[in-house]
Formats: C-alpha cells, sequence, structure tokens
C-alpha cells in the first residue's frame, strides 16, 4: 500500500493541460500539487522502509515483526554513546538492551530464551503484584477485593532480624509483596575503583541492590564476579540509627547496621545490608554516598544479572536520592526488537518532551500514576465512560510487559480492533496466555494493523508504535498485546511493549510525565 501511494503521488508531477486550458485551472493544479507535495514525501519513504502510516491503519513488515534467532552481537544496532547532550548539562546516558536479546552481556551462544509461555507467565505474575500492592497501600486506589487466585502468597524469604542466617520469620505480606523484576538492562560501576555490573531497570521499584561478597546461605548464579565490599575504598554501611534506614520499607538491625529486605511476587528475594558506595553511571558521572542494599542471601529468576536499579518515587530510589544532581528528571527509550538498543537518561538536558501529562503523586507511592482518559482505534475514539479509567488509575510502568486495562475498556478496544481486523479479512488463531485476540499471518509479507492510541489528561497522546500493537509468537499466532484487567478496581498499566521506541520522561519536582514517538 506504501509503494501504491508512493505511485499515486508520482503522477502529481506529471505535466498536465495543453493551450485550451484556462488559467485559473492550471493554478488550481500547482495548488493541489502544493497540497499533496508534503503526503508524497512522507509516502515515497515509506515505500523505501517498507512500513507506512495512515490516520487509521499502520503496515507492518511480517519480517519485521521476528527478530532474528540467529542473530549475535555483530547484528546489534549500534548503541547510543555514553555522552552529557552538552557541556554544561549534567545529563549522563546509558544505554538499554533486553536482557535476553544478543546485544545485552548476559547473552551467551548456548543460553535458551525464556518461551512466550514463560515470559507471559512472570508478567501476569508482575502485574498482579503490582495490583496487590496498590490495593493494600492506605492511599492506593485499588480494589482491596482479590480473587482466589490473588489471594495465594508468593513462596516466604526469610526476613532480615537479628542476622542474616535468621530463617524463623517471614516477610510482611503487604509491603514486601512487591512485584516482579522487569526485563531490560542497564550497565552501572559500583565502588572504588568501580566494577562493571549488568543490572534490571525498574520504575517500579524503589531500592537498588546487587549481590554481594559473602552470600551468608546462597546467591543465584549471575554473569559478573559478585561485588565485594572489602575491595572498595568508598564502601561503609547505613548505621541503624541513621534516617536512611528508615526510609526502607522493610528493614531490621545486626550489630548496629541497618539491613534491609525486598521480595518480589514471584518469590524471589534479596537481604542484605543496607549501604553507600559511589555509583558510576555510564562511564564518567559519580554518584558518591549511594545508598544500595549489599545483598548476601539473594534467589530468583533474575536473568544473570547483578542486581536491580530502582528507579521509582520512593525515597530509596536513585532518582529521588539523586535530586539535588539531576533534578529528579529521567528518560528512558526501549527498541523496538530484542536487536536494538534504547537509552536511560538523567538530568534534564535530554530531548523535552512532545506531550505531557500530570504526574499523579496523590494515589500512592513509587509508581508513576498518570490519568488516562480514552483509546482511540483505527483514529476513532471509542465509548468508553472516562469512569472506567478513573476507577483504579493507571501507571507507566517499565517493567511489565503487556498493557492491563480496566475490563470494559479492555473489551472495546478488542471489539474495534478485531472489527477492523476482520474487515480487511485477516484469519483469527488461538489465543495464547493472557492474549486473547489472535490472528494468522502465514505466507503474508505485508499487513496493515488499526492505530491504536492512548489518551491522558492534559491532552497528551501515546501513538503506539507499529511495533508495541502486536505480541509476535509466530507468523501463525499474532496477538494484540492488550489484556483485560480480572476486576474494574485493579489499577491500569501501561507495560513496556506499548512505549517502545517513545522516549518516555518522567520529572518528579514538576510532576510531569511526557512521550515522544520515536526517540530510538
Amino acid at each position: 500500500m506504501a509503494a501504491a501511494a508512493a505511485a499515486r503521488c508520482a503522477g502529481h508531477g506529471r505535466g498536465g493541460g495543453g493551450g485550451g486550458f484556462l488559467l485559473r485551472r492550471r493554478l488550481l493544479a500547482a495548488a493541489a500539487f502544493l497540497a499533496a507535495f508534503g503526503h508524497c514525501a512522507a509516502a515515497a519513504d515509506d515505500a523505501a522502509t517498507g512500513r507506512g502510516q495512515e490516520h487509521d491503519h499502520v503496515m507492518l513488515s511480517v519480517e519485521d515483526m521476528f527478530p532474528d534467532s540467529s542473530s549475535s552481537l555483530s547484528s546489534c544496532d549500534a548503541p547510543p554513546r555514553d555522552h552529557r547532550h552538552d557541556a554544561t548539562s549534567s545529563t549522563t546516558r546509558m544505554t538499554i538492551v533486553h536482557r535476553h536479546g544478543p546485544c545485552s552481556p548476559l547473552a551467551a551462544a548456548h543460553d535458551k530464551p525464556p518461551s512466550h509461555g514463560e515470559i507471559l507467565a512472570a508478567d501476569q505474575s508482575r502485574a498482579e503484584s503490582i495490583q496487590h500492592r496498590v490495593s493494600t497501600t492506605a492511599t492506593g486506589r485499588g480494589n482491596p477485593k482479590r480473587s482466589r487466585r490473588r489471594q495465594q502468597q508468593p513462596p516466604s524469604a526469610p526476613a532480615p532480624a537479628a542476622s542474616l542466617s535468621s530463617s524463623t520469620a517471614s516477610l510482611p505480606a503487604s509491603p514486601g509483596r512487591a512485584l516482579g523484576t522487569g526485563n531490560y538492562v542497564v550497565t552501572v560501576g559500583l565502588g572504588t575503583p568501580a566494577s562493571r555490573y549488568t543490572v534490571v531497570f525498574d520504575t517500579g521499584s524503589d531500592t537498588t541492590w546487587v549481590q554481594c561478597q559473602p552470600c551468608v546461605v546462597a546467591c543465584y548464579e549471575q554473569r559478573e564476579k559478585l561485588f565485594d565490599p572489602a575491595s572498595s575504598s568508598t564502601y561503609a554501611n547505613v548505621s541503624c540509627a541513621a534516617p536512611a534506614c528508615s526510609d526502607l520499607d522493610i528493614s531490621g538491625c545486626s550489630g548496629g547496621h541497618c539491613l534491609y529486605g525486598v521480595q518480589y511476587g514471584d518469590g524471589s528475594y534479596s537481604i542484605g545490608f543496607f549501604a553507600m558506595d559511589t555509583l558510576t553511571l555510564s562511564s564518567y558521572d559519580a554518584v558518591k554516598g549511594f545508598r544500595f542494599g549489599c545483598g548476601e542471601r539473594n534467589d530468583g529468576l533474575f536473568g544473570e544479572a547483578a542486581g536491580l536499579l530502582g528507579l521509582g518515587r520512593g525515597k530509596t530510589s536513585l532518582p529521588v536520592q539523586t535530586y539535588g544532581k539531576y533534578g529528579g528528571v529521567f528518560a528512558h527509550c526501549l527498541p523496538a526488537r530484542s536487536t536494538g538498543t534504547g537509552y536511560l537518561d538523567f538530568g534534564a538536558g535530554s530531548p523535552p518532551a512532545t506531550t505531557t501529562t500530570p504526574m499523579l503523586t496523590g494515589n500512592g507511592p513509587t509508581f508513576y500514576y498518570v490519568g488516562m482518559t480514552g483509546i482511540r482505534v483505527g483514529g476513532r475514539l471509542l465509548p468508553i465512560a472516562p469512569s472506567v479509567f478513573a476507577a483504579a488509575g493507571t501507571i507507566v510502568d517499565s517493567g511489565t510487559v503487556i498493557t492491563r486495562l480496566p475490563p470494559a475498556a479492555y473489551s472495546s478496544l478488542r471489539s474495534a480492533f478485531a472489527a477492523a481486523m476482520a474487515a480487511r479479512g485477516y484469519r483469527k488463531a488461538a489465543a495464547v496466555s493472557l492474549l486473547d485476540t489472535c490472528y494468522d499471518f502465514t505466507g503474508m509479507s505485508q499487513v496493515a494493523i488499526p492505530t491504536v492510541s492512548l489518551l491522558f489528561q492534559g491532552g497528551a497522546a501515546l501513538d503506539v508504535d507499529a511495533s508495541g500493537i502486536m505480541y509476535t509468537v509466530s507468523a501463525s499466532q499474532v496477538c494484540l498485546a492488550f489484556a483485560g484487567n480480572e476486576d474494574g478496581g485493579d489499577v491500569g498499566i501501561v507495560g513496556n511493549t506499548q512505549l517502545k521506541m517513545f522516549g518516555v520522561a518522567y520529572d518528579i519536582g514538576k510532576k510531569v510525565v511526557g512521550f515522544s514517538p520515536g526517540a530510538c
């Protein structure tokens, strides 16, 4: 279709009009040519790239839906260089990669990435964990009623009580049952001299932690060597009497030293000493006295990452600890494919967001709440009452894969999307896990997919990139990458599939979240 549009535009350049035509007709023809020029240029570009977009649909190559399974590091996109955007700014940039992709420092030729079933099951666990935490937070707006499935507790982890070897207590279910881990990673430096560690970055977590020597009981397997506090000249434990110790959701004390504990929705956990050391972002930007968890008792499915970088709104998070340096501003762009690279920026020097929406900080801690107001499919606003979104609120979360919507909103989206796909004659396919609107594109080279836009307070719109509208299992199973919540009171979640290729900016000081398309 893009090629056809380009061909039609080529006709605008052909001369028309013999001596018998009136001057007025010639002027009208010239005006039509000028009016069409911008559209034609775009169509020509679409024809060259194989992807075209109209207001109601986007053309997408079926081949582009599949990252090359034989890809190696040599096939990765060139990463954005670690740099400051200008000499006077305090902005620093780090490279983001998918932790299971070939560009990841954690990737290895013999490693088998998780199956789609495993990815979606873990994502469901994370979403339920977020909704559980929101529902049990005093200022949260979620429905406290939970299904039988949600009432099941994850395996209990030992609490940071008198010592790390204690196994007589378990972490409190409400604050400790935070969420599962995300699936994008960055590399940071820790200690003096700095050692490099690959960590999961997560906007839904506050406390940063890494595995440390010695492992009192056990540590899960990670690719890099464990962080050794004894090898760093700037390492120090946080005192139990220090105000920072009380900033933790779960804390303990041993020999006057502050202990921390975090547990995630899948039962993974990390326990150890709350400490301070120098954190190095990119290759040059040092954050002295950064407070983090030095985990000596850890277990879980962290994909051989060394730990986690917490980017939430809590007091122990990186954006809050570095507020004086970066002003509470950071941004990320997630690549369209696992073979691509994105970026994580800190500081106000990032390119300004194209559109912004208020950050609703009164809705609860940690998470980045925004006010969703509507959805467009194929350029048409769906008939969804604003109260549907307001009932439980919405968060933007880098670690959730599939966007979760209130049941009524998802039903409307699914119906409109399915109707548009049926009108083009696409064959339905069997559901995959939580994805129930799937299609068989076997034998096709290009498909026309309805556009999807998420609308927010303040007039902000997230016109989902073509790579984020559908989730591909195989050519015979390509599914709408959205899911409905079980209950209308469950918080909605804008996940990372829909955030692909967008620069997502968070400004804690100004209390806004911004979106910029095509940022990486």
